[in-house]
């Protein structure tokens, strides 16, 4: 085939001439359109308040608004709670107002709800 459109590598370079051909074209186009499900029903969470962990030790909480497939998350009235400079594992009772917020998917580590959730001593700390 002496095509002008396509690259120098004969071996990859075929034409969908018969109705296999074209069968399995259409079959391979059907399969990239389809939607991804997402395996996390997040839509139940919208319009609540949900606290989320990221990358690095932040951690918010605000109304989650919206999200995607990619976790990236819209969360409104958020709230950062602070570290202990001196301890940065160490969360503070101190909140920093940021607003309206538009959350990495890639950096989200835990997202979870704030209703029904309390904090509880760490079982593992052995007293001395």
């Amino acid at each position: 085939c002496r095509c002008s459109h396509f690259p120098l590598d004969a071996r990859r370079h075929t034409h969908a001439t018969g109705p296999r051909q074209l069968a399995m074209a259409s079959a391979a186009a059907t399969v990239d359109k389809k939607k991804k499900e997402s395996i996390l029903e997040m839509s139940k969470y919208t319009n609540k308040i949900v606290r989320v962990k990221f990358t690095g030790g932040r951690e918010v909480s605000g109304i989650l608004k919206g999200c995607d497939q990619l976790l990236n998350l819209v969360l409104d009235n958020c709230q950062e709670t602070l570290r202990d400079p001196e301890d940065p594992n160490k969360l503070t009772d101190k909140v920093r107002d940021l607003g309206l917020v538009v959350c990495r998917g890639t950096a989200v580590i835990v997202i979870c709800p704030a209703d029904g959730t309390e904090e509880i001593a760490n079982p593992f700390i052995q007293e001395e």
